[in-house]
């Protein structure tokens, strides 16, 4: 029988264990509260004071159930963990790669036990305490079990297993955390990724951007160069309906009230758009990947595409893009909750100077930036058929909310085509884990003349504000350059 099949067979044992364990509520012995304290979102590479080998995802697997070995330090992010705060005084420790957590599997307790990496259900057996020894190593002991993390039969060969075993302070129980190098980011983020967006939100980025189908994608990873190869997770599909079938576009999800809220574009066909219209979602879970339960359609009788939402003065706005007779225009209404339009409408930005009428005169893709007590729309200008698709900006100088005057448009445009990037725009914001800076993301083509397809690649990069607080994108930067990751990952 090859190992494969046995870990396949061992892992439905522990599953069933599991659930027995869960189902006549069987709670091993507890160990006292931790004695020791370690640095929370920090990556780790862990290695042992015996056999010198690091603490490694075998395989690199990112499936559940895959065990916890030891091996040569490499660059790999299967060797690469971080303890998260999982209350009263204890860590989970999760992978990089994976972002799964390590796991006493199948509630075992006996010395020897399989640790291997489980999805985060905060479960006690996901729980370590941490007690720090005078040479600066570590132990670890599980809440569930009352073992400590053991190099299994004092090997020093790469391969071998980590266990549980009775804590006795000895080497192999001791552990010594060096922080991982961070590699950085360099763009693009993903091929085929028009109109991006990314929040960063409790640990992890999570990111959508434009299908084309019936479905709204979303991927999430610990690290923003992490979501290049994280896995794309279906949250809406509405390939049952009628007038929201086809052609889903640039979805965004927003946080109000505690809540999370996806807005999209989507319509009846996927080649005639005149059905395009915007649809709202909102969360029954805790994270911006749902599920979601549909709300409504806050602009039915129209053509309307790009919705955003304005948070301002304890009032909520849709923003949105729309055509007033020859021009698309940004339009804004007040809301009574995030899918339901009350009072006028207004449009608040309509093209007018020459490069927002490059091919077709376009204002769309209005999103909001809020730094420094100013608030600013930065929108899209030019038909994205051209390679002079590029962002502009509005600056908000008081007054009613819904009305044009109250809205300053910049002269020139914020972020042109540069450095082999074509076609710059459609963007979103987000602020990086420690909150020290704002990053835009935003989608642009390769090569001259791609226009409006799937060529268009998300990419990233971090920005300032000018001293008159309005903000400074730079211009694109090239492929291949390495950026220092946002600050605090």
């Amino acid at each position: 029988m090859s190992t494969a099949i046995l870990r396949r067979g061992r892992s439905l044992l522990a599953l069933a264990a599991a659930a027995a364990m869960a189902a006549l509520g069987l709670v091993a012995a507890t160990p006292a509260p931790a004695q020791g304290a370690v640095t929370t979102g920090v990556w780790f590479t862990i290695t042992s004071a015996h056999s010198h080998l690091a603490l490694d995802i075998e395989g690199a697997s990112t499936a559940a159930g895959a065990e916890l070995v030891q091996w040569g330090r490499d660059a790999g992010t299967n060797q690469q963990f971080r303890f998260v705060a999982a209350g009263s005084g204890y860590y989970k420790i999760q992978a990089r790669h994976s972002n799964l957590v390590l796991d006493v599997w199948g509630w075992d307790a006996a010395d020897g036990a399989v640790i291997a990496q489980a999805a985060d259900q905060n479960f006690t057996n996901q729980q370590w305490s941490v007690t720090e020894h005078a040479d600066g190593s570590f132990s670890f002991v599980n809440r569930f079990s009352g073992k400590a993390l053991d190099l299994w039969g004092w090997s020093t060969t790469a391969g071998a297993r980590i266990s549980q075993y009775t804590y006795n302070g000895l080497n192999a129980q001791k552990w010594f955390l060096s922080e991982a190098a961070n590699t950085g980011v360099a763009n693009p983020i993903r091929s085929n990724g028009a109109d991006p967006w990314i929040e960063y939100w409790d640990g992890y980025y999570y990111m959508s951007t434009t299908t084309w189908n019936s479905t709204v994608i979303m991927r999430r990873a610990t690290t923003l160069a992490g979501l290049k190869t994280a896995a794309d997770t279906v949250v809406w599909n509405d390939s049952g309906n009628a007038n929201r079938c086809c052609s889903h576009w640039a979805p965004e999800f927003h946080r109000i009230g505690g809540v999370w809220y996806l807005m999209y574009t989507s319509g009846n066909s996927q080649t005639n758009f005149d059905g395009q219209r915007l649809h709202v979602l909102r969360s029954t879970g805790s994270t911006p990947m749902g599920p979601y339960e549909f709300m409504g359609t806050p602009l039915p009788n129209q053509w309307n595409i790009d919705g955003s939402y304005l948070e301002l003065n304890g009032s909520l706005y849709l923003l949105w893009s729309e055509w007033v007779g020859a021009n698309q225009s940004i339009r804004i209404a007040a809301m009574s909750n995030p899918w339901t339009v009350t009072g006028s409408q207004v449009t608040i930005a309509t093209p007018t100077l020459s490069w927002e009428t490059v091919g077709a005169n376009v204002n769309e893709a209005p999103v909001v930036l809020q730094h420094g007590g100013r608030t600013f729309i930065v929108y899209s200008a030019s038909s994205c058929t051209t390679d002079d698709y590029k962002l502009g900006l509005l600056s908000y100088d008081g007054g009613s909310v819904l009305s044009a005057s109250s809205w300053d448009k910049s002269a020139n445009p914020v972020l042109s085509q540069g450095n082999g990037v074509f076609g710059p725009g459609h963007n979103g914001f987000f602020a990086s884990p420690d909150g020290s800076q704002q990053w835009i993301v935003y989608h642009g083509n390769p090569q001259s003349g791609q226009g409006c397809g799937s060529n268009r690649e998300t990419r990233v990069q971090p920005f300032t504000f000018n001293a008159d607080g309005t903000p400074n994108f730079g211009t694109p930067v090239a492929s291949g350059i390495v950026l220092n990751p946002p600050s605090g990952e």
